[in-house]
Formats: structure tokens, C-alpha cells, sequence
């Protein structure tokens, strides 16, 4: 299996936005825009998220989502405010093809086996937001809201449990690493990879093409990006090539050919 490159975009509205830790966040562009300049680039795939969904309880990227799966051709999987079979339809009917739960899988775990059993386990990810424990540097908190409420148990206990409902993937996002630009929590992916067969996608920290390669080591089959692609930080093309100096396995676009080319 190759190693995916997956782009990371939190939508406001209609706007992209960036944050630290899930907080301050600012505007950074047009999310259709970036969608474009990055699947030109090769990126493998796309995650949205709706940051503000929390708030207003429902997704609202159905628009957005529309305007992207027009004119791109990668898979697409949507996150935030995803409470029912209902919602998540929604969005596959905009052109989703993957859609992350959180906080509604940790009020009701059985929310997963219902989506799963409707639209295919490869088509629902459980999203973690992992915050580090304050009294144990060794385990993290699943939080929910988009990180500010405490759902009050170990990430551990919860990947253990929420892999047997059906999930496709499991979306791993490190709370105190996320806008930092520091590197990913390889602790923390680490001990999910070790008890989980589900992909994991690793997200929050990068920074460096380098940070994609300890990702692997630590047994995480993607890295999600955003703050070193919205600031023009690294291209897409420019971390692909440095994986494959690495003799990393990833799947390269010859846009010029428009042919794709597994290397």
C-alpha cells in the first residue's frame, strides 16, 4: 500500500482558516482554490472540515463540497457537526466519499455500526482529537467540539473499542502538536498503530518533509497536511520527491502526460 498525502482544509463558511491547537483561527484563502492548486500538485486526497460545526450543531459544506467535486478527481472525505445517517447522506450526495465522526461517535458508539452498515466500513473514519493527559505524559484524552470539551477517556480505550463498530480509518489528530509547525506526536501514533488495524492518518505538526518519514516509522499509512501548504511552506511535489529519495511508496501525477504513474 502506498503511502498517502492527504490535504487538510478547515473551512469557515465558505472561507479556509488556520489555527493552533484548534484555536485563533484566521483566514487564509478560498478553500476551492487551495482544493485545485493542491490536487494539481498530486495531493492523494482531501479532508475537510467544518470547524465551526460544533457550534451550530450540523455541517454546512454541502456548497463547498459541491464546487470541489466538480473539478477534482481524488477522494474527498468531509468532517465536523456529523450526527445521523441523515447527515451523513447529505454529504455524500454532495460528492463525498468519506465522512470523520467524532463527537457524535462518543455520545453514541453505535452511530458508527449504523453508517457502516449503510454505506461501507471504507467510508467511515473516526476522527480523534488527542490532547495529552495532564497527570500522565504517556496517555492522551479523546476530546470533542473540535477539541474543547473532555470526553473524560483515554484515546487508547477508545480506539480499542470504536475499531470493532466498523470503521474504514482513523483519523488521528494531535491537539497540543496541531498549527505548530513542531513535528507530529510520534508517541501518540505510535501506541494507536499498535493496537489498531485501521489505517491511521496522521495529523497536526508537520512541518518538514521529514516528519512524513518518522509518520511511517511510526506505523501511520498518511499524513495529513495543512499549515506548510497553505503558507507555501512545501508543494506537494516537493515532499512526494523527498519520500521517494527515501524509497517511501507513493503515487505520483505526470500532470503534463495527465497520466498517473505508481511508483
Amino acid at each position: 500500500m502506498k503511502f498517502r498525502i492527504i490535504a487538510r482544509l478547515d473551512i469557515k463558511k465558505d472561507r479556509l482558516i488556520k489555527g493552533v491547537h484548534l484555536e485563533g483561527l484566521r483566514v487564509v484563502g478560498d478553500p476551492l482554490e487551495r482544493a485545485l492548486k493542491y490536487y494539481d500538485q498530486g495531493v492523494d486526497e482531501l479532508l475537510l472540515i467544518d470547524a465551526v460545526a460544533s457550534l451550530y450543531q450540523r455541517n454546512h459544506l454541502t456548497e463547498v463540497i459541491q464546487r470541489i467535486c466538480q473539478e477534482i478527481f481524488i477522494p474527498v472525505t468531509v468532517g465536523g457537526g456529523i450526527r445521523s445517517i441523515g447527515d451523513a447522506q447529505a454529504l455524500f450526495d454532495a460528492g463525498a466519499d468519506k465522512v470523520a465522526i467524532n463527537t457524535a461517535a462518543m455520545a453514541d458508539p453505535g452511530l458508527l455500526e449504523q453508517l457502516s452498515r449503510r454505506f461501507g466500513a471504507q467510508a467511515v473514519v473516526l476522527s480523534i482529537q488527542a490532547k495529552k493527559h495532564p497527570e500522565d505524559s504517556s496517555r492522551w484524552v479523546a476530546m470533542t467540539d473540535n477539541g474543547r470539551e473532555s470526553s473524560r477517556r483515554c484515546v487508547g480505550d477508545w480506539v480499542a473499542h470504536a475499531q470493532n463498530l466498523g470503521i474504514g480509518e482513523i483519523l488521528l489528530t494531535s491537539i497540543d502538536q496541531e498549527g505548530t509547525a513542531a513535528g507530529y506526536d510520534i508517541d501518540l501514533i505510535q501506541s494507536v498503530a499498535a493496537i489498531t488495524t485501521a489505517p491511521v492518518l496522521a495529523s497536526g505538526g508537520f512541518a518538514i518533509s521529514e516528519d512524513a518519514l518518522r509518520v511511517i516509522q511510526a506505523g501511520a499509512q498518511a499524513a495529513v497536511i495543512a499549515q506548510a501548504l497553505h503558507y507555501d511552506k512545501l508543494t506537494i511535489t516537493q515532499i512526494k520527491q523527498d519520500l521517494l529519495t527515501n524509497n517511501v511508496a507513493v503515487r505520483q501525477s505526470d500532470l503534463s502526460a495527465n497520466t498517473v504513474v505508481e511508483c
